[in-house]
């Protein structure tokens, strides 16, 4: 048996074959749910910096 893939596809292996999950877009929830993860991240890093950046100032 060759390693060298034939370019056709993913190599299968094992007696049993299993389909692949159908992919999914995700929800709007989803990407509602990052938009605010990324925001209060963001918003998170700036105050810190802010507040670092007054502390080394001022002291």
């Amino acid at each position: 048996m060759s390693l060298i893939g034939s370019g056709r596809g993913p190599i299968l292996r094992g007696a049993t074959r299993r389909r692949q999950a159908p992919r999914r877009r995700p929800a709007s929830f989803d990407r509602w749910l990052d938009r605010a993860v990324d925001i209060a991240v963001i918003t998170a890093l700036l105050v810190g910096g802010v507040a670092l950046v007054l502390h080394l100032w001022l002291s």
